[in-house]
C-alpha cells in the first residue's frame, strides 16, 4: 500500500514523502524487513521517486534508499542495473546539504571491487552489470565522483565531511587510477592529501582521523604517494599506531590495526618505523586479551560486547604481526619473544573462525622466513603439527599461504623436516601438484624441490612414486613458468650425488631423458635452458647414467649447439655438460673423449678458450686439459 501510495503522481507531494519516511523506518528494522521491501522492488520505485521537482520528497527517497543499501542483504549491483541512474545521483549532489551526505553514504556502500566476486560479494539475478564489465570503482569514477565529491571535503556539515572522506576510502582502495587522480585535485588551493592529513590531526574525531589515514593509505598502496613522504612516515603511520592503543574503542583498534598492515605490508624502511613506534609490538599483545575473564565483568553487555570483537581483534593483531615481520630478522625475533606469542599462534591455527586461522597462517609465514626462528622457536613449539593439520582440509586461501609457509619449513637446516616427512607430507604436497589452483600447483613442487634438496635415496625415490611420471611431464609443460622452473629445480635435486643420479636414472632414464628434449626443443626462457643443461650436467656426472647423453646423438648435437650459443650462461651450462663427459680419471673417458671429438667439440672449446668471458675462457681451458692429460 505504502510502495503504491508512493508511485501514485496523483498522490500530494506531502503523501509521498510521508510513505518514502514510514518506509525508511521499516527499512531500519530486521534483515527481513529489507528482504520484504526488496522483494517488492522498493529500489526501482525509489528511483522512480528522484525524478520528482520536490526537494523535500527526493530526500525523503534518498535517505530510504540508504537505510536499504547499508544493509547486508541488499546486492550493491541493484544501483547500477540503469546506467542513468549514477548520473542523476550526481547531479542531485548540488541540492542540498542531505542529498550530499545520503548520495555519499549510498555511493561509499554499493562501492566494491569486481575482484572480490569469489568471496561471497552479493550477485544480482541476471544483472545487467556485466560480470567482466567495469567495476564499481571505475562506474563512479567515470561518472566523475572524484570532480563532484571533493568540495565536500571542505562542507560546513560534518556529516557531509565524513560521509565524502569515507566515499574516497573506498574508491581509492586497490585502485591506481583513482589514487592517481586525487593526488592532483585541489579544493579552495588545497591540494586534496594535505585535506586528508589535517584530518588525521589529534583533535579531529577518531572516525574522520581513520578514514583519513585509509584514503592516504589505499594511495600510498597505489603509488600515488611515496611511501618516504612525510605525510605518510609523520602523520599516517602514527596516527594508525595510535589507533592500535588501549584507550581506542575495540572496533576502532580493529581498523587501525587492519590498515596499518596493510600500509606498511610491502615496504621494509615502514616495517621498521612501525616496529619501533609506541612499543606497538608489546601493544599489540593486548589484541589477545579479550574477552577479559567472566568473574572480572559484571556488565553483560560489554562480555557480548568482548566476545564480538574477539576474533576481529586476533585476526587484525596477526595480519599486523605478518606485516611487521616480512622482511626484518630482528623484528621477528621481537615478535616471537612477545608474551606467548608462539602458543598464540598455534591455538590461532585451530580457530573455528577461518579468518583468525588465515591470519594466524600468514602470521606464521611471515616468521617462518627466519632461519634463526626455524631452529629454535618453530622446533620448541613442533609449529608443524598443526600445520599439516591445517593442510589436510582447507579452503584454498588456507591451502596457498599453509604451503608457503611448509616450504620453508622443509629447507635442509629446518629441524621440523624430519617429522614432517614422516607424518606423510609426500602424498599431500604431490596431491597438491594436481591442483587447478597456480599458487597450489607452484607451492607443493616448490615444497618437494625443497624437501629434495640433499635428501637421502629412499625420499627421493618417494617424491618420483608418489608424483609419477605422468604427472611430471604435466608440471614440465605448465603454462606458468614458475611452475616449469620448479619442476625442474626439483629434477635438479633429484639428480645429485652419483650412486642417486645412477639409481633414478636407470628407473626414470628414458622419460627424464625425453621431459629434456622437449624443453631444449621448446620455445622457453633463458633461465629454463640453463636450468635443463644443468640436469643435463649432472645426469652427465653420473657412473652409469653418463651413457643415456653419449648414446642419444640428438642430445648431444643439442648441447652442441648451446655451445655456441649467443648467451654465455647457457655456453657455460652446456660446458659443464661437456666437462663431466670427457673427465679423465673415469671409466671410458677415452671413447667418451674421441666421439665428441668427431663431433667438432674440440674445435669449440679453442674458439672458447679465447673467450673474453672469464668464466667460459677458464672453463674451455679446462676441458682440453683433459684431452692432454
Amino acid at each position: 500500500m505504502l510502495l503504491y501510495l508512493l508511485q501514485q503522481e496523483t498522490s500530494s507531494t506531502e503523501l509521498r514523502t510521508e510513505c518514502a519516511v514510514v518506509l525508511g523506518s521499516l527499512a531500519m528494522g530486521t534483515e527481513n524487513n529489507v528482504k520484504s521491501l526488496l522483494d517488492c522492488h522498493i529500489i526501482p520505485a525509489l528511483l522512480q521517486g528522484l525524478l520528482s521537482p520536490d526537494l523535500k520528497f527526493i530526500e525523503a527517497c534518498l535517505r530510504c534508499l540508504r537505510t536499504i543499501f547499508i544493509s547486508p542483504v541488499t546486492p550493491e549491483d541493484l544501483l547500477y542495473t540503469d546506467a542513468t541512474v549514477i548520473s542523476h545521483l550526481m547531479a542531485l549532489l548540488s541540492r542540498s546539504r542531505y542529498t550530499q551526505e545520503y548520495i555519499c553514504q549510498i555511493f561509499s556502500h554499493c562501492c566494491k571491487l569486481q575482484r572480490w566476486h569469489s568471496c561471497g560479494f552479493k550477485s544480482l539475478p541476471q544483472p545487467l552489470l556485466c560480470a567482466n564489465g567495469p567495476d564499481h570503482q571505475t562506474i563512479l569514477f567515470n561518472h566523475g565522483a572524484v570532480q563532484n565529491i571533493a568540495h565536500l571535503l571542505v562542507s560546513t556539515s560534518y556529516k557531509v565531511r565524513m560521509q565524502a572522506l569515507k566515499c574516497f576510502s573506498v574508491l581509492a582502495f586497490e585502485n591506481p587510477q583513482v589514487s592517481m587522480t586525487l593526488v592532483n585535485v585541489s579544493v579552495d588551493g588545497e591540494l586534496l592529501p594535505q585535506i586528508f592529513v589535517k584530518m588525521l590531526q589529534r583533535d579531529k574525531p577518531i572516525e574522520m582521523q581513520l578514514t583519513s589515514a585509509k584514503c592516504l593509505t589505499s594511495m600510498c598502496r597505489a603509488g600515488a604517494i611515496r611511501t618516504d613522504d612525510s605525510c605518510i612516515v609523520l602523520k599516517t603511520l602514527p596516527c594508525l599506531v595510535r589507533m592500535c592503543s588501549k584507550e581506542r574503542l575495540l572496533e576502532e583498534r580493529v581498523e587501525g590495526a587492519e590498515t596499518l598492515a596493510y600500509l606498511i605490508e610491502t615496504d621494509v624502511e615502514l616495517q621498521r618505523i612501525a616496529s619501533i613506534t609506541d612499543h606497538l609490538i608489546v601493544m599489540l599483545a593486548d589484541y589477545f586479551k579479550y574477552p577479559s575473564s567472566v568473574s572480572a565483568i559484571t556488565d553483560i553487555k560489554r562480555l557480548d560486547h568482548d566476545l564480538k570483537h574477539a576474533h576481529e581483534l586476533r585476526q587484525a593483531a596477526f595480519k599486523l604481526y605478518a606485516s611487521l615481520g616480512a622482511n626484518d630478522e630482528d623484528i621477528r625475533k621481537k615478535i616471537i619473544e612477545t608474551e606467548n606469542m608462539m602458543d598464540r599462534i598455534v591455538n590461532g591455527l585451530s580457530e573455528s573462525s577461518i579468518k583468525v586461522r588465515l591470519a594466524a597462517v600468514r602470521c606464521l609465514h611471515s616468521l617462518s622466513r627466519s632461519v634463526q626462528q626455524l631452529r629454535t622457536s618453530f622446533q620448541d613449539h613442533a609449529v608443524w603439527k598443526p600445520l599439516m593439520k591445517v593442510l589436510q582440509n582447507a579452503p584454498n586461501e588456507i591451502l596457498i599461504v599453509a604451503s608457503s609457509t611448509l616450504c620453508n619449513l622443509l629447507l635442509e637446516f629446518s629441524p621440523s623436516k624430519e617429522p614432517i616427512l614422516e607424518s606423510g607430507a609426500i602424498e599431500l604436497l604431490c596431491s597438491l601438484t594436481q591442483s587447478e589452483n597456480l599458487a597450489l600447483r607452484v607451492n607443493g613442487i616448490w615444497a618437494l624441490m625443497n624437501m629434495a634438496f640433499q635428501a637421502e635415496q629412499k625420499i627421493k625415490s618417494d617424491i618420483l612414486r608418489g608424483l609419477s611420471t605422468e604427472q611430471l611431464f604435466q608440471l614440465l609443460s605448465d603454462s606458468d613458468v614458475n611452475v616449469l622452473m620448479k619442476t625442474l629445480g626439483l629434477l635438479r635435486n633429484l639428480l645429485s650425488t652419483r650412486p642417486h643420479i645412477d639409481h633414478i636414472m636407470s628407473t626414470h632414464g628414458k622419460q627424464i631423458m625425453q621431459a629434456v628434449t622437449l624443453i631444449l626443443e621448446g620455445e622457453h626462457n633463458i633461465e629454463v635452458k640453463e636450468q635443463t643443461l644443468c640436469i643435463l650436467a649432472n645426469i652427465a656426472d653420473g657412473t652409469t647414467a653418463k651413457e643415456l647423453i653419449m648414446t642419444n646423438d640428438d642430445i648431444l648435437q643439442k648441447i652442441k649447439y648451446y655451445m655456441s650459443h649467443s648467451n654465455a650462461k647457457l655456453q657455460l651450462a652446456a660446458m659443464f655438460c661437456i666437462s663431466n663427459l670427457i673427465w679423465n680419471e673415469e671409466e671410458g673417458s677415452q671413447e667418451r673423449q674421441d666421439k665428441l671429438r668427431d663431433m667438432g667439440i674440440v674445435d669449440i672449446l679453442h674458439k672458447l678458450s679465447q673467450s673474453s668471458d672469464p668464466n667460459l675462457c677458464d672453463k674451455a681451458k679446462t676441458a682440453l686439459q683433459q684431452y692432454l692429460a
